[in-house]
């Protein structure tokens, strides 16, 4: 089976697949569902991780796919972000806390994940015909977000 690039030659010229756009449109959001469900070490890991998904994603050439990657980025750094002060403040040895936070933010990340995961699934995804730096052609396709 052959894999489609994110952009390929066609005899019309560039063209980035929908299918590759759908895929990186949800990367965001699964390593977000696998960092919070895999903590330790995972969660470490993904927080450098997103950050290279999120700047390569966030100006694709299909709009649709920054949207999606930029609302499962801020949720995820919101939540981090929030529990790492918070848990500057909780004393040591204080496990049963850190449990608590981290289930708090596995309740709000979870829902929201597995949400946008179908907003991406239900979405249409169309190819785009790109110039030759890699960008939209004009007036090639419409975008509306649901």
């Amino acid at each position: 089976m052959h894999m489609l690039e994110q952009s390929e030659e066609t005899v019309i010229g560039k063209v980035a697949r929908g299918s590759s756009a759908k895929r990186a449109a949800a990367l965001m959001n699964y390593g977000n569902l696998i960092a919070i469900l895999v903590p330790f070490p995972l969660l470490i890991f993904w927080f450098g991780a997103s950050m290279l998904v999120y700047a390569l994603n966030r100006h694709h050439p299909n709009p649709k796919v920054g949207h999606y990657t930029q609302q499962a980025a801020y949720r995820f750094y919101g939540i981090t972000g929030f529990f790492i002060v918070i848990a500057t403040f909780i004393p040591g040895g204080g496990w049963i806390w850190h449990l608590i936070a981290w289930l708090l933010a596995a309740l709000v990340l979870i829902p929201w994940s597995i949400l946008d995961l179908r907003r991406i699934q239900q979405d249409e995804w169309v190819d785009i015909p790109l110039d030759e730096q890699g960008h939209p052609l004009a007036g090639a396709a419409v975008f509306q977000f649901s």
